[in-house]
């Protein structure tokens, strides 16, 4: 799911990704889910880390809000580190803007 330029507020598509992601997890019976949040390259990396952080997290309170078991969830994240775009510094990239979730049963 993709996030706004410096937001890791889940806009009414990210949350409608973590409802569906919520209830196949649930319906599996899911024993481990992955969450990891990452960033574009614009700002420096050292914010970058921690809006990655923010936006990981909050798709982590998302599902357990959806009823996911918190003790199943493992949440990281990469900052800039691992972009899903290559691109140069300091470049807005909205598809970088995401977190994942891995779902394992």
């Amino acid at each position: 799911m993709y996030f706004p330029f410096d937001q890791s507020i889940l806009t009414p598509e990210a949350t409608s990704v973590v409802t569906e992601a919520a209830k196949y997890a649930n319906d599996g019976h899911a024993t481990k889910i992955v969450v990891v949040g990452h960033t574009d390259t614009s700002g420096s990396a050292k914010y970058n880390i921690k809006l990655s952080e923010r936006r990981a997290k909050a798709v982590a309170d998302a599902l357990v809000g959806q009823g996911v078991a918190a003790g199943a969830l493992a949440v990281d994240w990469k900052g800039e580190s691992a972009p899903a775009v290559a691109t140069g510094d300091g470049v807005k990239e909205p598809l970088n803007r995401r977190s994942t979730i891995s779902i394992n049963f």
